[in-house]
């Protein structure tokens, strides 16, 4: 089911087998979707590293961040100019109510309650008109804050998704192979996202609530200093909530964001891979597989939820404890003032309680967004856990021209292993002069491929050396090293793109006619001037609009454009009919000609003009010789001849 394209070197597709023993740690590996459940292992550094990131758009931030605190401002004076209006209202048992609309004179006591003077006060329609400006002018700039919260968190999750896909195409191919497909997709997907709603939800929310606190704080003060300690009783409990929950509630956030990567591991894999399913009747394995992970997940999400959603109602009852406190302390004095302070008004009590709900409301909103932002701080750390590993980048040590590689090669005493303890080579010797013509063969998991893998540096050698014209290929730039080989494996892969776009893959300032060369060369363009569109033909998903064959040849037209200095072919041929191998292998003697070519082969009939066959067995090089000369020995490469010819088995 682990049926997944592989990357390939700069100048043509690479991809296909490995040569692992035994199932190694491939796709769907023992090391494969590997998910350990854990808490942030650092959650204050994933913070200031999403913050940086958050910064590089500067201006939106500070402009959102300026338009938030004009906003809480303005719902702080809300209240006031409501207890104000409110105090216009005067009640006498010998008048009743009076409303004072307009200015009005109202006599000045002193902290006694003593009448010491007169002043002129604004009346009801006067503060009626400032609230309607301040509830306008926040309605409005709300509007601008959303857009420009919207604008911050794409601009911040477009740079960490440009950063992001940067470090994959940048990662080892032992990642890749070692990490499933489809995880690495939800961090580039669902992670990311899960960010962008956290950036433009919770910033807004989060500093509007610090404002909102603090001013509703010293608001609170103002108007009675015993109603706002009361108010603060609460306070404690709250913290004391808060963080006990989060406990829990970090935990089921983080599993719940890696169960998710691994459904989707599944799904991918699924599509990838469902002519294998269907082919060996899976469907059923593979849906209960699929739901196994799925009641994980539903299980883990519920948790989650559960525990998020306990958060919010638990702080509402917490703020309507501290609204019944102050409204039952408030009454009280105002009905019985206490000497030495300020009185307490109905306008005041009603600033009080608008004050305290603004004063709970920051906390709640705190508790409610605390879900979105564990989420987002999950995902980051995992999309933090990609950015920092490590880079398959190489400048190398010595610089080489591509142009005068002459191709010779030597494999020196070479060990190597996928697994630690799972040697796939064990002390290989093998030399390959420059435009010789060697055929590599060996039963299967014997490290025919590995040998190609080591050779590109896709893998690193454990022990011994590899030169090119005597130069050790580790000291060899990457990319000079695979911009000098071209690789034409047995599973091809092609992208969703035109005919002409994949061919020139293998060589992006190559001409039309250089194209239409390499294609004709691969016997490519007999299918390809068929077709209605005929270069220009959109390829569907790995080029599943064309058969195994004719995306065989493209792949090896691919090749040819490259020009290499050094050609692998493994398996080229395996994929098209007899009569197009003939012509196939007719431009291959052309196109090896003055060049070191190594040819993994099956097919032992397709290698023997070979300058030299190696035949690989448990690692080692069993025998090298010509086709004639091994035939003679009667050793392992004429039992595999035979196998294949004469039907006698090995």
């Amino acid at each position: 089911m682990n049926n997944q394209p592989r990357r390939e070197p700069a100048n043509t597709m690479m991809i296909g087998r490995d040569g692992r023993p035994g199932g190694g740690p491939g796709r769907g590996g023992p090391m494969a979707g590997r998910m350990a459940v854990q808490k942030p292992k650092n959650t204050k550094k994933t913070i200031i590293r999403l913050v940086k990131y958050i910064g590089k758009s500067r201006a939106t931030l500070i402009s959102l961040l300026v338009i938030m605190a004009v906003i809480t401002l303005l719902e702080l004076f809300g209240p006031m100019m409501q207890s104000n209006a409110i105090d216009t209202f005067e009640y006498s048992p010998e008048t009743g109510v009076t409303v004072h609309f307009y200015d009005y004179e109202a006599d000045v006591l002193d902290d006694d309650g003593n009448v010491i003077g007169t002043e002129t006060r604004h009346g009801l329609i006067y503060f009626l008109i400032i609230m309607a400006i301040i509830f306008l002018t926040s309605g409005i700039l709300t509007l601008f804050q959303g857009r420009i919260a919207a604008k911050l968190s794409q601009s911040t999750v477009y740079t960490m998704r440009r950063d992001l896909f940067k470090k994959i195409s940048k990662l080892p191919i032992k990642y890749t192979d070692t990490h499933r497909h489809g995880d690495i997709m939800s961090r580039m997907t669902n992670d990311v996202e899960n960010v962008s709603n956290a950036i433009s939800q919770s910033i807004s929310s989060l500093f509007s609530s610090v404002l909102t606190l603090v001013g509703t704080f010293f608001m609170m003060l103002y108007y009675s200093w015993l109603l706002t300690l009361i108010a603060c009783v609460t306070i404690p409990l709250t913290i004391l909530i808060s963080t006990t929950l989060a406990k829990f509630m970090r935990r089921h956030y983080k599993k719940r964001q890696q169960l998710l990567g691994q459904l989707n591991g599944q799904v991918e894999e699924m599509v990838t891979g469902y002519k294998t399913v269907v082919a060996y009747g899976k469907e059923q394995a593979a849906i209960d597989s699929f739901e196994k992970t799925s009641d994980e997940f539903r299980d883990v999400s519920i948790k989650a939820r559960v525990w998020g959603s306990i958060m919010g109602p638990l702080m509402n009852i917490l703020g309507n404890m501290q609204y019944l406190l102050i409204a039952a302390f408030g009454g009280y004095l105002l009905l019985n003032p206490m000497k030495g302070m300020r009185p307490i008004t109905v306008g005041n009590i009603q600033a009080m309680l608008q004050y305290s709900k603004k004063f709970t409301r920051p906390i709640n909103e705190i508790a409610n967004q605390y879900a979105t932002i564990l989420t987002a701080l999950a995902g980051a750390e995992r999309i933090f856990e990609i950015m920092d590993g490590e880079d398959e980048i190489d400048k190398g040590k010595h610089a080489i021209d591509i142009q005068s590689i002459r191709g010779d090669i030597n494999f020196k005493k070479i060990d190597f292993s996928y697994v630690e303890g799972e040697q796939v080579l064990r002390g290989l010797d093998l030399e390959v002069k420059a435009g010789q013509k060697v055929a590599i063969v060996g039963a299967t998991g014997s490290g025919k491929t590995t040998i190609v893998n080591l050779l590109t540096r896709f893998y690193e050698i454990d022990g011994g050396k590899i030169t090119i014209d005597s130069v050790d290929i580790r000291d060899i730039s990457k990319d000079d090293l695979r911009r000098s080989i071209a690789i034409v494996l047995q599973d091809t892969v092609l992208f969703c793109d035109s005919i002409r776009t994949n061919i020139k893959y293998g060589r992006l300032d190559a001409t039309d006619d250089e194209m239409r060369h390499a294609a004709a060369t691969a016997h490519a363009d007999t299918f390809i001037d068929r077709l209605p569109d005929g270069y220009d033909t959109q390829l569907a998903e790995s080029g599943s609009n064309l058969s195994q064959g004719q995306r065989q040849l493209l792949s090896i037209a691919r090749a040819v454009l490259a020009d290499p200095k050094i050609l692998i072919l493994d398996e080229a041929t395996s994929s098209v009919d007899t009569r197009t191998e003939m012509h196939i292998q007719q431009a291959m003697v052309a196109l090896m000609k003055n060049r070191t070519s190594l040819i993994i082969a099956h097919r032992l009939s397709t290698i023997r003009d070979a300058d030299k066959i190696v035949v690989i067995k448990d690692g080692v090089v069993a025998e090298a010789g010509d086709h004639d000369t091994l035939l003679s020995l009667g050793g392992e490469y004429s039992k595999l001849y035979s196998s294949q010819f004469a039907g006698i088995a090995t």
